[in-house]
C-alpha cells in the first residue's frame, strides 16, 4: 500500500489501519495525533479505521515544554 505520511511516499505491505501503521513506524499510539485526508481521527479508533491507497496521512507528535 502505498500512502503519503507526513508529506513523504512511504510504502507499506501492512498498513491495513491507522494502529498498524504507527506499530510498522515504531511510533507509541498513546503520543500522537493522526489525521487522514485532512480529517482527525479518534484514538479509540486508531486500530478499527481502513487507510487505503493513496491516503494522505499525518501524524503530529506531543511536545512538552513551555
Amino acid at each position: 500500500m502505498r500512502l503519503t505520511v507526513n508529506g513523504e511516499i512511504f510504502e507499506s505491505a501492512d498498513a491495513g489501519t491507522i494502529a498498524r501503521l504507527l506499530h510498522e513506524l515504531g511510533i507509541e499510539p498513546g503520543r500522537v495525533a493522526v489525521e487522514v485526508n485532512y480529517s482527525i481521527i479518534k484514538k479509540a479508533d486508531y486500530s478499527t479505521f481502513s487507510l487505503n491507497e493513496g491516503d494522505k496521512v499525518e501524524i503530529v507528535n506531543f511536545v512538552g515544554g513551555g
